[in-house]
């Protein structure tokens, strides 16, 4: 049986980067976004259309979508991966991170869900997994900007899990603990770089890889259609937060 294209953002890296190769293992045809797409050439996959994409730009991501649907066929699934987190302390954080969180990672969700929503309602199939955080339904201290973007994933996740699913089309959440990805290296306050090391230490200096989150996803979206785990979180065994 021929498989579905796969759209996948945030692919350059971390978590898109292990679910390219293991979605593409699995036969998908896919459209891999990132803005630094050097890096997914040398993954050196095959049926596989690579696009430099902002994910807040909405024009640009459709037109990837279009592009990539005109070659592959309709898309089966999303993955809303892109994501930035920028940890601070609001009253000394610079306002533009916030600005970059709430673009990325609530917006670029929102553009992205919005470019292939209308065809899989049409065709009462599709599955839309948007990548969120256990900073999603927790709070930690330094995450306050960034849990309030990934709780509003949650919410958006919910809110459209319940206007569509009478259309059979799935929308799921999945929420990673700590994994060893370039998020920290994204947050511009040395201190608290440090201490997540000193944290990470209590879970033997190493966190997840982030291949199993990718399995998990193809888990997740290789059950049958009429078949929805609503949200799965995955962390490290030792992580007790």
């Amino acid at each position: 049986m021929e498989k579905g294209l796969v759209v996948i953002t945030g692919a350059s890296s971390g978590f898109g980067k292990e679910m390219a190769r293991v979605f593409h293992d699995a036969g998908h045809p896919l459209l891999l976004i990132a803005r630094r797409t050097e890096l997914i050439e040398a993954l050196n996959l095959d049926n596989v259309m690579i696009r430099k994409v902002d994910v807040t730009d909405a024009d640009a991501f459709q037109s990837s979508v279009n592009e990539a649907v005109a070659q592959f066929g309709p898309v089966d699934l999303l993955i809303n991966n892109a994501g930035v987190m920028l940890l601070g302390n609001i009253w000394n954080q610079d306002p533009q991170e916030w600005q970059t969180m709430i673009n990325v990672n609530v917006s670029g969700v929102l553009n992205g869900t919005r470019s292939v929503i209308e065809s899989m309602i049409e065709r009462e199939s599709g599955t839309i997994i948007n990548i969120s955080s256990i900073a999603g339904f927790k709070t930690f201290t330094n995450h306050a900007v960034y849990s309030a973007t990934k709780y509003g994933v949650h919410a958006l996740s919910e809110t459209l899990r319940q206007e569509i699913s009478g259309s059979n089309v799935r929308v799921l959440v999945l929420s990673p603990g700590a994994a060893e990805t370039e998020l920290l290296s994204h947050t511009s306050n040395q201190k608290i770089k440090d201490d997540y090391v000193v944290w990470k230490d209590t879970m033997g200096g190493y966190s997840m890889d982030p291949r199993h989150v990718a399995n998990a996803a193809l888990m997740m979206f290789s059950l049958p259609q009429e078949v929805s785990i609503r949200e799965l979180v995955i962390a490290p065994t030792k992580q007790d937060n």
